[in-house]
């Protein structure tokens, strides 16, 4: 392929990657999942961003992993199960990334986002879907159990709502997809774009510390007790209260003037 499978575009504060394969829908093959760890790994390391758009080129936002790609594995001596373990690995440690990167990582969905596609969004920390958007965990169907996209999946939606979707194979509508906090956001196609567009642009607003402060203790602290979650943030609100920039934010509020931070 002499197209990139991950395109960047950069508009003021806000990186917007888009998986480039619409022929195959996206799908997370090992040159896509290559792509996104590389450019995960630039933007650990930008501090001139402080939002992160991904979408899908085509018709679909991502169809899931390369499943003649991973047919083709088979070949090996082993039937393929030293590759299906690395590619699954490799799969997780993309998914992984996307949380502990410092700024919020926004989908912007559309089509279709199936399987691991369905992960994807599910470890971004917003989605924003247009209106018609299918979302399933469908491996079941051909025999393959979505096992690593529950993951993801289970951690953004009531465990119910995800054992179903896990065991029946069906789709869920966007509307659905929001009913269940799988996404923030539906719109009409025409409005994607902009309403994603404007979401980003909204957290780059803040402050960029204490986005990068508070997009690390919320996911240190949803996997605590409740005590020692609080005993975390309460040191987290702590180190913060110490910015500067925090201070001169909070005088601003009382002054009713913009922040002039640094």
């Amino acid at each position: 392929m002499s197209e990139k499978l991950l395109l960047r575009d950069d508009v003021a504060s806000v990186a917007h990657l888009t998986m480039n394969n619409p022929g195959a829908l996206n799908a997370l093959s090992d040159g896509m999942l290559a792509a996104l760890k590389s450019e995960f790994a630039a933007l650990m390391e930008d501090q001139s961003i402080k939002a992160v758009v991904l979408s899908g080129a085509g018709k679909a936002f991502c169809a899931g992993h390369d499943l003649k790609e991973m047919q083709a594995g088979r070949q090996a001596e082993d039937g393929g199960a030293a590759y299906f373990a690395d590619l699954f690995t490799r799969c997780g440690e993309v998914m992984q990334m996307i949380p502990r990167l410092p700024m919020p990582v926004i989908a912007e969905v559309h089509g279709i986002a199936t399987a691991a596609g369905c992960q994807l969004v599910a470890s971004c920390d917003m989605a924003v879907a247009a209106e018609g958007t299918r979302f399933g965990v469908n491996g079941v169907n051909i025999g393959l159990f979505c096992s690593t996209p529950m993951v993801a999946l289970s951690r953004n939606v009531h465990r119910k709502q995800a054992f179903e979707m896990l065991t029946t194979g069906e789709f869920i509508d966007a509307t659905r997809a929001r009913e269940i906090g799988l996404v923030n956001r539906v719109v009409p196609p025409e409005a994607l774009v902009g309403e994603t567009r404007s979401l980003a642009e909204t957290v780059a607003a803040k402050l960029s510390s204490a986005v990068r402060i508070g997009k690390q203790a919320f996911y240190e602290q949803v996997q605590m007790p409740l005590d020692a979650a609080y005993d975390y943030t309460g040191q987290v609100m702590a180190q913060n209260m110490m910015d500067a920039d925090t201070a001169e934010g909070i005088q601003a509020f009382i002054e009713k003037r913009k922040p002039d931070w640094s």
